[in-house]
């Protein structure tokens, strides 16, 4: 049977608002569960985006549940409590055996950074049905740690020359190894469709960066950061800023062209992620982040203002009377803690709200899929019910829905 050629965009629905107040609850939700219910929030956000994203009239579901999350989690306890306690040891040694052990410790976890990646993109994929027919990650864990445990050490030691070939060869471990049912996924991708966009990047971000540390050296930033004009800042900053905006066109072009080479069948995706919608969602996070921290610091100087009165008597502010007033006021030292936490809130509210979600939108509004009804014939397999959640990921924060 011949494939219907027509593409087929993907389709999102979910609204900022909602996905808004979800979070809100969920954050408050954070404090009588002592952080718990992270597991139940992270369940409930993925089951918004899978459920608002469809393709040919059906949606995405996910499967996955918190207890899943949360077991995962304790699993990894295992792993985490005696590098704990290895850390307290080796805190009681010399400083040659400290930085030794501290260097061997970094390595080991960079190494597991890569393997959780894995386990977590596996588990996630198993929860993850359409048309009823559900995906599935093989492959090996370990060899994808591995893989790119040693293209990181080659990436770092060229200065980042290595990139698109890391890039390319992650990219088809990850594809190569990854089925819709009993259909297997290809990637046609290679590292010559990263190079001249990356390569111009990098030589551009280079240049910049000497610029930099002339100008810096000039103005003597690193011998007296306080007295410098205020010019030499903002022209780094001018410096930063270009520098971001390049390297958000690579990131759209690289995504642009990774995911366009990912096949199923006789069915194709195409991507076209666009670097100014998405330096758009910079911004309005530059933004939002911006109004949210302004609102916390007129809410803090209220708070301060009526519990350490003192220390703005007299129309100024004094430090010393503010630290005297947390060592002798509980009421003073919980406003101040909790004025950190909710700056912490904050930032993770408005970075899962905009460049979260905006990053879901942004790819789902340019994608498209062809040869769709290619698929019609594919049989589902049985589920995996061996993986126990994230646990390893969500220890070491690494990314993903």
């Amino acid at each position: 049977m011949q494939s219907d050629p027509r593409s087929q965009s993907l389709t999102f629905s979910g609204s900022r608002w909602d996905l808004a107040v979800m979070l809100l609850r969920g954050y408050v939700l954070m404090v009588p569960t002592i952080g718990l219910n992270r597991f139940w929030l992270t369940t409930r956000k993925r089951r918004f985006y899978w459920g608002h994203t469809g393709l040919g009239g059906d949606m995405l579901e996910y499967t996955g549940d918190a207890q899943q999350l949360l077991i995962g989690f304790l699993m990894a306890l295992a792993v985490f409590l005696p590098l704990y306690g290895l850390f307290f040891y080796l805190s009681t040694q010399s400083v040659e055996i400290v930085i030794t052990g501290y260097g061997l410790v970094a390595i080991l976890v960079w190494f597991l950074y890569g393997y959780a990646q894995y386990r977590a993109r596996d588990f996630r994929l198993s929860r993850t049905l359409w048309r009823g027919i559900r995906f599935d990650q093989g492959g090996s864990a370990w060899r994808y740690g591995l893989r790119r445990f040693f293209w990181s050490l080659l990436n770092v030691a060229t200065l980042g020359l290595a990139y698109p070939f890391m890039a390319a060869s992650l990219w088809r471990y990850r594809y190569a190894n990854s089925f819709y049912g009993d259909r297997q996924f290809r990637f046609a991708g290679s590292w010559r469709q990263l190079a001249l966009p990356y390569y111009l990047t990098w030589v551009a971000v280079a240049v910049m960066a000497l610029v930099a540390l002339v100008m810096a050296d000039e103005a003597k930033l690193f011998e007296e950061p306080l007295a410098a004009d205020a010019s030499a800042y903002g022209n780094l900053l001018l410096l930063a800023l270009v520098g971001l905006v390049l390297t958000t066109f690579y990131r759209a072009a690289e995504m642009t062209r990774m995911f366009s080479a990912v096949q199923l069948g006789d069915a194709r995706l195409t991507l076209r992620l666009s670097a100014l919608r998405l330096l758009a969602q910079y911004l309005l996070f530059a933004l939002a982040l911006g109004a949210a921290y302004l609102v916390l610091a007129l809410g803090g100087f209220i708070v301060l203002g009526l519990v350490a009165a003192e220390a703005f008597s007299g129309g100024g502010f004094d430090l010393d009377v503010l630290m005297a007033s947390i060592q002798s006021s509980v009421v003073t030292l919980l406003a101040i803690v909790t004025g950190y936490l909710l700056v912490l809130a904050a930032f993770i509210f408005v970075s899962e709200l905009v460049l979260g979600y905006g990053f879901w939108w942004l790819v789902a509004r340019g994608a498209s899929v062809s040869g769709l009804d290619s698929l019609d014939d594919v049989k589902a397999r049985a589920e995996d019910k061996a993986l126990a959640g994230e646990g390893l990921a969500d220890a070491l924060n690494v990314g993903g829905y």
